[in-house]
């Protein structure tokens, strides 16, 4: 049951991600890292992303291939995970799981930040080891199968 859960959510928001993209108007890829800033920090061996998100909106993350700390800084949000929705408010802290992929809505402005343990400084590079294309990654099909084993 515990699979066809997260595969049922991972449907979801996909389609709710494709539906976005085809809303004029909607802030989605680019456009959203644009109206939404973003600050990159670098640590010897980690990566600190900052976004800012002004109140109102729903974003939709992309799906992170590592487990790695998460901090909501200033705010107010609610999250919609594979697990349900939770209300976060600032000062907060959780782990993002590898495979994770989230709804919010941003309650009051607020300040997201994730730490990420890298050795890449260059953008693209951080992208391209951090975030999965898509939910058949099998960086994130693999732990998953391993952590429904140890259950």
């Amino acid at each position: 049951m515990e699979l066809q859960k997260k595969v049922n959510y991972r449907n979801a928001v996909t389609q709710l991600e494709k539906n976005f993209k085809n809303i004029e108007g909607a802030l989605v890829g680019e456009e959203m890292d644009k109206y939404n800033p973003l600050k990159h920090t670098f640590c010897e061996g980690y990566y600190v992303r900052e976004v800012s998100a002004r109140a109102g909106q729903f974003l939709i993350s992309k799906i992170h291939k590592f487990d790695h700390p998460y901090f909501l800084m200033k705010g107010e949000c609610c999250v919609m995970t594979e697990e349900g929705p939770i209300k976060i408010k600032a000062p907060y802290y959780g782990i993002t799981k590898a495979g994770t992929k989230r709804v919010v809505y941003v309650n009051s402005d607020m300040v997201w930040v994730t730490v990420h343990a890298t050795k890449n400084t260059d953008l693209d590079a951080i992208e391209e080891e951090i975030i999965a294309k898509d939910f058949s990654d099998p960086a994130i099909s693999t732990k998953i199968l391993k952590q429904l084993k140890n259950k």
